[in-house]
């Protein structure tokens, strides 16, 4: 057993990543001009709804910080991957919610994406996270500015992302490059 309870396995990392990419592989829907034309929106819920797929996903995500203190889930698919992977590692989780969704007062960041803009929240009060490690997860990196909004909403907060993986990356929108130092994983890269 880890620190944190989570079941220690004598897979290396390259397995988890190459279990859980099959299944992403396998499993995700893909339409086109969803949510506005020229966008292709990856589903990932058959993912998530498959046992050993999901399993995989939250094995190796939690791999990639397993000393977190925190795990933060980006609204609204990485709340399923928050709770899963601090289930696993014996932490506590936080929801980043989508702006309005939290009552006051919050801390606020404004990000692009690739069909708009929008505003993500985090309590100001309430949650001590200052010094904390944090894990930060989302489903989809794209253009970067949800991720990076995130963790500029933990950074303000004094705690520190030490890593932040995503389910699958669309590399061709370059949204690694708006990260911050940390480690950057993701799944599956297109």
């Amino acid at each position: 057993m880890s620190k944190h309870g989570m079941t220690e396995s004598a897979d290396t990392v390259g397995e988890r990543v190459a279990r859980a990419a099959e299944a992403v592989q396998r499993l995700t829907r893909w339409h086109d001009d969803f949510p506005t034309p020229g966008v292709r929106f990856a589903d990932l819920t058959p993912v998530f709804a498959d046992a050993d797929g999901f399993h995989a996903v939250i094995d190796c995500l939690g791999a990639c910080a397993p000393d977190a203190d925190l795990v933060a889930g980006v609204d609204a698919r990485g709340f399923l991957l928050g709770a899963g992977v601090a289930a696993a590692l014996g932490t506590g989780v936080v929801a980043v919610r989508k702006a309005g969704k939290l009552p006051p007062p919050v801390l606020s960041r404004e990000y692009t994406l690739e069909y708009g803009s929008a505003a993500l929240e985090i309590p100001a009060d309430g949650i001590d996270l200052k010094g904390r490690k944090v894990l930060l997860l989302d489903d989809v990196l794209a253009t970067g500015g949800t991720l990076a909004a995130a963790a500029g909403l933990f950074a303000a907060a004094g705690a520190e992302v030490t890593a932040a993986a995503v389910v699958l990356e669309l590399g061709f929108l370059d949204g690694r490059k708006h990260q911050g130092d940390y480690p950057l994983t993701s799944i599956v890269r297109l």
